[in-house]
């Protein structure tokens, strides 16, 4: 029988479509701004990675303590919905004054909060997964998520791609180029949120009472002493923590890295879009795989899949390595990221999803800073861009070990 998206999962699916392109900004053009930026105020080349890998950091560490709290409170009836709004609007605005800033710092502090907004919308978003749709249907609706936001955000990136990169022909500089860069994505952004907006009703939730805040706080509290009776849940959040982080750090960083090898710009953004243009199919082969294969067993092939690709970055050193490294991350980027939310949503309470999302933004994009961090020191310290990334091989070695752990919990 042919799998057919319901209306709401199709509503759900397009912020995905939307929150994406900011994604894919953040990957590729972002981190070459900033280089202009840097080279403009004459910031230390032999700096650019690092300072690029700290600032993600402090984004995440940021939604590593924002996420579970507001999570708690989104729980609350009809407070989903409100944060998720609130969440988005803070990160478009912020995605449109990221190209109003000539300053290097300005353009960092902007980033963080731009960043911090997105992750945190997400933690919302997520945890909407339970009142779409049914833990049958989980796997391949969280799998098509993934899926069309890797290819609908194309869209709005090459439009972006062709405006930057011909910005002398038009007649542009390089920020005017980039501020409407800028503005294509934050309303491509949120006018895909519009639908799930209007539509999107909370199912679970905890009632509504006097004190929210203070109540969100016992009941985190609560579940935070629960959880390390919970094995399952627990040893796959600490799987999680490790091979997800890898995941991330890599989409972070990817560009930024080539550039430090000196690879050409142009041929890294294109690369990059490759990637998208690859998750796409594989995302959807890997959902339609989960329908006859145990989630579990696909996810351990894409943990070991990653071992191996940052294996592979250690002897990068050409343009033609970088093709092949982003092709093989976009077989398995997408697959990764939807089975372990799908996952992780059929082994939590429904009605503690955005308390449960939150924990889980901890160990993924809220714990992402170990990841950049790690790149950036290695990196420093070793005078090798290569061996900072290859060092993201020991995450993804602990995180399989700890996801078989988890398995049999």
């Amino acid at each position: 029988m042919k799998f057919k998206l319901t209306s709401l999962e199709k509503q759900w699916i397009l912020y995905d479509v939307g929150n994406s392109a900011f994604t894919l900004l953040t990957a590729t053009i972002l981190p070459i701004y900033f280089n202009y930026l840097a080279d403009t105020a004459k910031l230390a080349s032999s700096d650019y990675l690092a300072y690029w890998g700290y600032a993600i950091s402090i984004s995440t560490l940021l939604v590593a303590a924002l996420g579970p709290t507001l999570g708690s409170i989104a729980d609350t009836k009809d407070f989903k919905k409100k944060l998720f709004c609130a969440a988005l609007l803070l990160g478009v605005v912020s995605c449109i004054l990221l190209g109003i800033t000539s300053s290097w710092l300005i353009f960092l502090i902007i980033f963080v909060v731009a960043k911090t907004a997105y992750s945190t919308s997400l933690v919302f978003y997520d945890s909407m997964l339970t009142d779409i749709t049914t833990p049958d249907r989980m796997d391949s609706v969280s799998s098509s998520g993934y899926a069309w936001g890797y290819i609908g955000s194309c869209i709005p990136f090459i439009l972006s791609l062709a405006i930057v990169l011909n910005a002398e022909k038009l007649s542009l500089s390089m920020a005017s180029a980039m501020l409407i860069a800028f503005i294509i994505t934050a309303v491509w952004w949120f006018f895909t949120s519009v639908p799930l907006i209007k539509n999107y009703r909370q199912l679970y939730y905890a009632d509504t009472q006097k004190h929210v805040v203070r109540n969100s706080f016992s009941r985190l509290g609560k579940t935070l002493k629960e959880i390390t009776h919970k094995k399952k849940i627990f040893f796959f959040l600490l799987a999680f923590f490790f091979y997800i982080d890898g995941v991330y750090t890599i989409i972070d960083m990817a560009t930024a890295y080539g550039q430090s090898l000196g690879l050409d710009s142009t041929e890294l953004l294109l690369a990059l879009l490759v990637t998208q243009i690859v998750a796409f199919p594989c995302a959807l082969i890997f959902g339609r795989l989960s329908k006859n294969q145990p989630a579990a067993r696909l996810i351990r092939i894409c943990i070991f899949a990653y071992f191996c690709i940052a294996l592979y970055a250690i002897k990068l050193d050409s343009q033609f390595d970088f093709w092949v490294l982003a092709v093989l991350v976009g077989m398995f980027q997408g697959a990764i990221q939807a089975l372990s939310r799908s996952y992780f949503g059929k082994i939590i309470p429904a009605d503690k999803s955005g308390e449960y999302f939150g924990l889980l933004d901890i160990c993924g994009k809220g714990a992402a800073f170990f990841g950049t961090f790690l790149v950036s020191f290695i990196s420093q310290l070793t005078g090798s861009p290569s061996a900072g990334v290859g060092s993201l091989s020991v995450m993804f070695l602990i995180g399989y070990l700890l996801f078989a752990k988890a398995e049999k919990a």
